[in-house]
């Protein structure tokens, strides 16, 4: 049985290795992110004739979510070795949080490997029952990439240290004590219309 759901965030980017492309100017899209869960094997599975679920949506999406609209949302994504990370840094430092800066350019491909193991960073600490066994961001609403635990074990680079980190961070610019910490939404947060 697969749980899926799926969430939307703007973000911004510029790619700098393919000298001819027009994504050398910093641009945005409105994207998808859609995850397709399932509890692990070692899981206790549907709680069938009692609450009839393996867990509940809001508990699954909670954090996930959180992340996605309190961090991703917005984020403006560079390569790490992107000049322009000299200019947040000295003129507008307070925007650091807003960057999600991997290795290499931030294509769809690499920022969806990181997203996927920031996903299962989150899922080890607040749902470790669960395991994500499909990944997909939507670019635009022709072009999409998908990703399974083969693709993410497959990434031959680290990315960045904060795709394996269970917070709010996007980048490893700025001291672990700096980035947010998950909140726990009160039950009536937690059911909207949202979720």
């Amino acid at each position: 049985m697969l749980i899926q759901f799926k969430r939307r965030f703007s973000m911004a980017h510029r790619l700098r290795f393919d000298s001819v492309s027009k994504c050398m100017t910093p641009h945005g899209h409105n994207e998808f992110v859609a995850v397709s869960l399932q509890p692990k094997a070692s899981a206790k599975g549907m709680d069938w004739g009692n609450a009839n679920y393996a867990a509940s949506f809001a508990d699954l999406k909670r954090h996930w979510h959180g992340f996605v609209d309190d961090a991703l949302d917005h984020a403006f994504q560079l390569g790490a070795d992107d000049p322009m990370l000299s200019y947040f840094r000295d003129h507008e430092p307070e925007l650091l949080p807003r960057l999600l800066v991997i290795r290499g350019d931030p294509t769809t491909e690499a920022v969806a490997t990181a997203l996927y193991m920031k996903l299962n960073a989150i899922l080890a600490r607040f749902m470790p029952d669960f395991e994500c066994v499909r990944f997909e961001i939507e670019e635009t609403p022709t072009n999409s990439i998908v990703l399974t635990p083969q693709d993410v074990i497959a990434c031959p680079i680290r990315l960045g240290e904060w795709c394996h980190r269970a917070d709010l961070s996007l980048n490893d610019l700025m001291p672990l004590e700096s980035w947010g910490k998950f909140d726990t939404p009160s039950s009536s947060e937690a059911v909207g219309p949202t979720q």
